[in-house]
């Protein structure tokens, strides 16, 4: 494990790190408050945080208090080091921040007992940050596809239609529609079906922008948000259908070729979200109704 020592006088320095080694740790060195300061703002900053509690420039502390400021979701565990015994003063570094303490000079048996415990609680910790994280995610994502699911994906258009109507940089909605998919289920059985979905999805997110934003509405419809296509939102919904039409499907009953019908709306300056997916929606019957394999905008024009 990580550990960063901040400790100015360089006797106990030295004796810290050496205890730390010897049980199989990796430390990291800072001589005063300021520079422990700076490498705990640092992305890899180490987990876990041994900080003397008188240094010059700023003392532990400060950089306790500095510390807890931060919102991270994985904040390091800090043993404050002092010379300090009074309680007054123990409570105060606990009430700062701190984790936990330890008295100078130390005894190396007590300090690996106090490592072990924040070790300990530091793994516990990330497995419940990854267990929130995924949580989360299955909240967030379609379950067979991956991609946002019909709540996520409209929270997204929510967040871009109120960006594009501060901003006009230009906002497309594209409702996609499998032709025929209910064909392939009777034909092939819903595991095939499930493979087409799941291929489908992979030709559109090789067509997308790292900014476009891409759910499932329901069903085989879903649901395109492109960004900043105030000239190239044609091509870039033509580009879409030519793809899926062009690209063989693999699937345990051989490659399928599957088109789409798409429906799309360039919004509008008084747009809602209501006006806008039904706009969309309605231009995509029309693709529908004009033979599918077919992109049609609300203002009746279809390729």
């Amino acid at each position: 494990m990580r550990i960063l020592i901040a400790e100015d006088d360089l006797t106990s320095r030295i004796l810290l790190a050496a205890v730390l080694n010897k049980n199989g740790h990796d430390v990291v060195e800072a001589v005063n408050g300021a520079e422990a300061w700076c490498i705990l703002q640092q992305p890899d900053t180490p987990k876990l945080v041994i900080l003397d509690w008188m240094m010059p420039v700023m003392d532990g502390l400060e950089v306790v208090r500095r510390v807890r400021a931060l919102e991270v979701d994985s904040p390091p565990y800090i043993i404050m080091l002092t010379t300090r015994d009074e309680k007054a003063d123990i409570i105060a570094g606990l009430d700062a921040g701190a984790d936990d303490y330890l008295t100078k000079p130390f005894h190396p048996g007590e300090l690996r007992s106090r490592i072990e415990v924040g070790r300990r609680l530091i793994e516990m910790q990330t497995e419940l940050l990854k267990a929130r994280n995924a949580l989360a995610h299955e909240a967030s994502h379609d379950l067979l596809t991956g991609i946002l699911n019909r709540r996520a994906i409209q929270t997204a258009l929510s967040r871009e239609l109120s960006r594009e109507h501060r901003q006009h940089g230009g906002l497309a909605v594209g409702i996609c529609d499998i032709d025929h998919f209910k064909k392939i289920n009777d034909t092939h059985g819903h595991m095939v079906g499930d493979e087409v979905l799941c291929g489908f999805v992979r030709l559109i997110h090789s067509c997308l922008r790292d900014y476009d934003h891409f759910g499932r509405f329901g069903g085989e419809e879903f649901l395109v948000i492109a960004s900043g296509v105030n000239t190239d939102v044609k091509n870039l919904f033509e580009r879409l259908k030519k793809i899926v039409a062009e690209s063989p499907i693999p699937t345990r009953a051989g490659n399928l070729f599957i088109t789409i019908s798409i429906g799309v709306r360039i919004v509008q300056e008084n747009d809602t979200m209501d006006k806008l997916l039904s706009a969309a929606d309605t231009a995509l019957y029309q693709a529908k109704g004009s033979g599918r394999n077919c992109v049609c905008f609300d203002d009746n024009t279809c390729a």
